[in-house]
C-alpha cells in the first residue's frame, strides 16, 4: 500500500516536472521570438537614429551641435578620406548689400561645430517616400516647371548667381513649390545637378513656412541625391544651414525679401560651394559627382510638385510675370561664371526658356539687361490649377 502510495506520488511529480518543462519551453520560445523582434527593431531604430542628423526640419525641433570634422557628410563612402576644406581659394566679388541672413533661423553652436537638425522617424520615413516617389526630378510626370537657362552652346561655365524675391505660396500635402538656380552637367542617367534657392514643402517639414533648400544628384536622380541632407554628402562649413525657416517673405505689390545665392567651382579644388545672403554655408565634394568638372548649363526659375491628377498649387507670387518686380517672382543680377572666373550676364540670344505648364498657369520671361536696381533679370510663377499631365 506504501510502495503504491510513493508510486502515485512520483509520477504525479513527474508529470509536474514534464508540464513545467512544457511551459519553459513555450516561455523561452516566446521569449526567444521577443528578443529576435526586439533586437531586429533595436538594429532598425539605431539605423534611423544614426540617419537622423542628416535631416533638416521646421523651427522648434532638437538640433545637434556637432564636430565640424565629424559631421555625418564624412560617412559618405566616397567621403571616407576627404579632407575638409575651411573656405573657398576663390570668390566671386558680391555685388548685393542684403544683410546676412537677417531673415533665417541661426543656431548658436560652439566654434568647431555646425548644427545638425534632427528629425523624427516618421519625418524620415515621409521624406524617403517623397524621395522615392520623385518629386525630385527637374522633370516628371508629377512636376511643372518654368525657367529660363543658358546652354552649352556658351560654356563650359563654373558658376551661377542671382538675387530671388521669396514667397510663402499655399501648398497642400503632397505638394511643393519652389523658386530656384543651378548648375547642371550631362544627359538622361548621366544628368548631375546641383539645385539650390527657397521651397514650401508640408512632407518635407512638416510645416507650410518657406525654407532654404537644396537638392542634388549625380545620375539624374535615380539612385542618388535628395533634398536638403537628408542623406549624406553636403559638407556644412557655418551656422546655417539647409532647412533653416525663412522668417519673412514678400508680399504681392509689397514689401520685397530677397535671397542672393551663388552656386560656384573652387577652381583649386573642384568642389562646389554655395553662399547663401553673402554667408559662405558649405560645399558639395567634387568626388560626389561623376561629371560635374564644370557645368554645360545653368539656370533660373521656379517648380511645383502634386500628385498626379490633382490642382497644382501657385508657383511663386502666384501671379504671372508682367516686368513689374513688386508683382512676380523674379530673379535680379542673374550672372553665370565663365572659364575666366568672371562674372556676366546672359545676353539675349544665348538665353533659352522652358515651361512645361500652359500659359494660364505658369509663365517666364527675360529681361536681359534692365540695368540699374536689377540689371540682368527675369520673372516666373503664376496661380497654378488644372496644369494638365
Amino acid at each position: 500500500m506504501i510502495h503504491h502510495e510513493v508510486f502515485a506520488f512520483n509520477e504525479r511529480i513527474v508529470k509536474m516536472i514534464n508540464t513545467l518543462f512544457f511551459v519553459l519551453c513555450l516561455v523561452t520560445s516566446s521569449t526567444g521570438y521577443t528578443i529576435d523582434s526586439t533586437h531586429s527593431t533595436l538594429k532598425e531604430d539605431s539605423e534611423l537614429k544614426r540617419q537622423r542628423k542628416v535631416i533638416n526640419t521646421k523651427s522648434g525641433y532638437t538640433i545637434d551641435c556637432v564636430d565640424i570634422y565629424k559631421q555625418p557628410a564624412f560617412d559618405h563612402p566616397l567621403l571616407k578620406n576627404h579632407k575638409l576644406q575651411r573656405k573657398p581659394s576663390f570668390e566671386s566679388e558680391d555685388i548685393f548689400h542684403t544683410k546676412p541672413m537677417h531673415m533665417l533661423e541661426k543656431v548658436r553652436c560652439l566654434k568647431e561645430m555646425v548644427p545638425i537638425p534632427r528629425t523624427t522617424r516618421d519625418e524620415l520615413i515621409q521624406s524617403s517616400f517623397s524621395f522615392n516617389n520623385h518629386s525630385l526630378a527637374q522633370t516628371s510626370s508629377s512636376s511643372r516647371s518654368a525657367y529660363v537657362f543658358v546652354d552649352a552652346s556658351f560654356g563650359p561655365y563654373y558658376g551661377v548667381s542671382g538675387a530671388t524675391s521669396m514667397y510663402n505660396p499655399k501648398v497642400d500635402k503632397g505638394q511643393s513649390s519652389e523658386g530656384y538656380l543651378y548648375v547642371k552637367n550631362g544627359e538622361g542617367d548621366g544628368t548631375n545637378m546641383i539645385v539650390i534657392g527657397w521651397n514650401v514643402s508640408p512632407d518635407l517639414y512638416n510645416d507650410d513656412a518657406t525654407h532654404i533648400y537644396s537638392r542634388w544628384t549625380s545620375d539624374n536622380f535615380k539612385t542618388t541625391g535628395c533634398y536638403n541632407m537628408l542623406c549624406k554628402g553636403f559638407v556644412q562649413t557655418d551656422k546655417y544651414y539647409f532647412g533653416s525657416r525663412v522668417e519673412k517673405t514678400s508680399t504681392y505689390d509689397g514689401k520685397m525679401v530677397e535671397m542672393p545665392i551663388s552656386l560656384f567651382q573652387d577652381p583649386t579644388t573642384k568642389n562646389w560651394w554655395v553662399k547663401v545672403v553673402n554667408i559662405t554655408i558649405g560645399y558639395f565634394p567634387a568626388t560626389l559627382f561623376s561629371n560635374m568638372a564644370n557645368a554645360n548649363e545653368v539656370g533660373w526659375g521656379g517648380r511645383t510638385v502634386t500628385p498626379a491628377g490633382a490642382s497644382s498649387p501657385s508657383m511663386g507670387s502666384g501671379h504671372l510675370p508682367d516686368d513689374d518686380f513688386k508683382h512676380a517672382c523674379y530673379f535680379r543680377y542673374i550672372s553665370y561664371q565663365s572659364v575666366a572666373r568672371k562674372d556676366l550676364g546672359p545676353e539675349y540670344y544665348m538665353v533659352g526658356k522652358f515651361n512645361d505648364a500652359p500659359k494660364s498657369c505658369y509663365e517666364v520671361e527675360f529681361y536681359g539687361d534692365q540695368r540699374g536696381q536689377v540689371g540682368y533679370s527675369m520673372q516666373f510663377g503664376g496661380p497654378g490649377g488644372n496644369c494638365g499631365t
